[in-house]
């Protein structure tokens, strides 16, 4: 299993990335917008799209990568103070009854909504520009499949601390549990 967990974890560290780059085009296409517009009064009719579509796709690919470093927003008043195994036990439970369902079930649909838009031909209707939309919700697809590896991922390493394999206290690595990791010794 921690094969798996690393080549997961990999894997998300190797989408985000490629977020982080999808940030290139974005600032150059924003910049080359203002310029375009405020300076020769010729504004583009692809950059918004460009934009929507480049931050979309920073935000999608990159949540996976987020969570494998414990950067989403959590309200950890209690979580921080708890044990090691009491802070997986928490993951465990979220992820297994909340997270991962919801996930899997948004990824089936999110493929469903991809898929037709291939079948179709759907363009966007933002702009004149007008480009074919499938490989943008193709990415809303692969961002929530991401997303919910990664949570698989967390599930494996909260269920391994449980067992007495590893421990929650270091983002994205499995470690041994370690006598500071009690109740009243959390870190500050």
């Amino acid at each position: 299993m921690t094969a798996f967990v690393r080549l997961i974890e990999k894997l998300s560290g190797s989408f985000g990335l490629l977020a982080a780059w999808v940030v290139a085009p974005l600032i150059l296409a924003t910049v080359y917008e203002v310029f375009s517009r405020y300076l020769f009064n010729a504004p583009t009719i692809w950059a918004f799209e460009l934009a929507y579509m480049a931050m979309g796709t920073n935000f999608l690919l990159g949540a996976a990568f987020t969570l494998r470093e414990r950067g989403h927003i959590r309200i950890d008043l209690i979580y921080e103070r708890l044990s090691a195994r009491g802070r997986a036990l928490i993951d465990l439970v979220g992820y297994v009854f909340l997270f991962l369902p919801v996930a899997f079930w948004l990824s089936w649909g999110l493929w469903k909504y991809a898929y037709s838009a291939i079948l179709s031909g759907e363009t966007s209707g933002q702009s004149a520009w007008n480009p074919v939309i499938w490989p943008f919700r193709l990415v809303f697809f692969m961002g929530f499949i991401l997303l919910a590896l990664q949570a698989l991922a967390e599930t494996i390493k909260a269920f391994q601390t449980l067992r007495g394999g590893g421990s929650k206290t270091a983002p994205g690595e499995m470690q041994e549990n370690k006598p500071e990791d009690t109740p009243g010794n959390a870190p500050k």
